[in-house]
């Protein structure tokens, strides 16, 4: 999003309502030993990097490591911080190689609701909001 009512074609909206108060979601997106615990995809994973600097401006660095020693890296910038309900920042892979392929669906459909960005993979952005 670049802003109120406007759409960038690049952006992806992650809405999603968790039995937790907002305060809680909000950390567990902006404290780096919480992302350190539940970012990995697996048990099996771990997070060796996760840095953040939560300002406007300030950036977001996260690296997940498979169980056989790959690494697959990313981060971005903050865009807009409202505690404890809004979070927008931007994202990019490390590697071109991570996003081939991804697509996201809507559950009400088997039509894919998204694709990377015209083909091109590794880019992106994201604006995360807690529900109130």
């Amino acid at each position: 999003m670049t802003g109120p009512g406007r759409q960038d074609p690049a952006a992806i909206r992650i809405e999603r309502r968790f039995a937790a108060p907002a305060q809680v979601v909000f950390e567990a997106w902006t404290s780096a030993e919480l992302l350190r615990r539940w970012y990995p995809p697996g048990a099996d994973w771990d997070t060796p990097v996760a840095e953040v600097d939560l300002r406007v401006g300030g950036r977001l660095r996260l690296v997940m490591r498979s169980p056989d020693g790959e690494e697959f890296g990313g981060g971005g910038e903050y865009r807009e911080i409202t505690p404890p309900t809004r979070l927008v920042f931007t994202w990019a892979w490390d590697r071109s190689d991570v996003a081939e392929g991804v697509q996201l669906r809507d559950p009400s459909t088997t039509s894919p609701a998204w694709s990377p960005y015209d083909g091109v993979a590794g880019a992106g952005g994201g604006e995360h909001r807690a529900a109130r």
